[in-house]
């Protein structure tokens, strides 16, 4: 009788996670200091409201800080 080779799992979780890593990485978006400073005076212009500003932007809402524009609170 033919004994079949032992299957064994070889360790795929940790190349799994490292593609998933570099994923979030890639998808993260990285703000110059320029862009920063201008949506920061967006805000504080006050023509526009913070939740506008974030869609126009493509900011989440749950980044948004509650300080900017002083009426979230």
């Amino acid at each position: 009788m033919k004994t079949q080779p032992s299957l064994k799992k070889s360790p795929v979780k940790a190349p799994a996670e490292r593609v998933v890593k570099d994923i979030r990485r890639a998808t993260r978006r990285h703000f110059s200091a320029e862009d920063k400073i201008r949506i920061v005076l967006d805000g504080l212009r006050g023509e526009d409201s913070i939740a506008e500003l974030c869609r126009k932007e493509g900011i989440a809402q749950m980044n948004r800080p509650g300080i900017v524009g002083g009426s979230n609170s």
